[in-house]
């Protein structure tokens, strides 16, 4: 199998392992990927999703060697329909996703770390939409990053078909965490994933799930969807059992 999958106390991990070709995405690991995808979305017991890849990059994006133009139009279609089955699987998850980058994430690497919740780099990691380097579009990307940055930084981005350093996107806000090298990278995956198990899975699946229906909302239709998630909570006995457990703690703290 060309992607691994590991998990333990709450956190899969989708692991690319084709690193003699840079991780470059065949139909086999596209496969991978989506139903990898697909069984942390349907995993109950799941609290967060890591996608990361063996060896000294990430991805290298699509295998080029798996196009071609005698390939029957409908197949063409399948195959980029399970592409876009995983960038959309990621966005819908109900648990967060962390994407864990070392070397190339370029084309659809690029796509592929960008799509995920949280991304954590290396200070030496590379990025870039190069499509346009071959003559087209990368048109998974232009949907994910045009939802991500602003018109111009992302036509930057997309059209300069440049290798982007990661100091350079994290400035852009597409980076969450930099890290010096390998070791503080992992350092940087226990504790950001520790913590987003350690939250209360509802509350997580409530949160990305407003998160993605006001993102093009208006202000004000933004803020009437936070009004009712607000009373929805207050309905459901949430805000009481936080109250009281911020009670117990002050109580308990007192005590010791």
């Amino acid at each position: 199998m060309t992607v691994r999958i590991e998990g333990e106390h709450g956190v899969v991990r989708l692991v690319l392992d084709r690193p003699e070709r840079r991780n470059a995405l065949n139909e086999e690991i596209i496969r991978g990927l989506a139903q990898g995808v697909a069984d942390v979305a349907a995993d109950p017991d799941c609290r967060c999703l890591v996608v990361t890849a063996e060896g000294e990059h990430f991805c290298s994006g699509r295998d080029l060697g798996d196009a071609s133009k005698d390939t029957p139009l409908a197949e063409i279609m399948a195959y980029d329909e399970l592409w876009t089955d995983v960038i959309g699987g990621l966005k819908r998850l109900a648990v967060p996703s962390v994407s864990v980058v070392r070397g190339y994430a370029v084309a659809g690497g690029f796509t592929l770390a960008m799509a995920c919740d949280f991304v954590l780099a290396t200070e030496d990691a590379k990025f870039g939409a190069l499509e346009m380097r071959g003559g087209f579009p990368a048109a998974v990307n232009t949907a994910v990053l045009s939802h991500l940055v602003g018109p111009r930084r992302s036509l930057e981005l997309l059209l300069s078909a440049d290798v982007f350093e990661a100091a350079r996107l994290h400035e852009m806000g597409l980076i969450n965490r930099l890290a010096k090298d390998a070791k503080e990278l992992e350092k940087f995956e226990k504790e950001i994933v520790s913590k987003l198990t350690a939250l209360d899975p509802l509350a997580v699946k409530l949160t990305k799930e407003t998160h993605r229906a006001v993102a093009r909302a208006s202000f004000e239709e933004a803020l009437i969807t936070a009004r009712q998630l607000n009373s929805l909570m207050m309905a459901s006995g949430k805000i009481d059992e936080a109250a009281a457990k911020l009670e117990r703690e002050r109580a308990a703290k007192k005590k010791g």
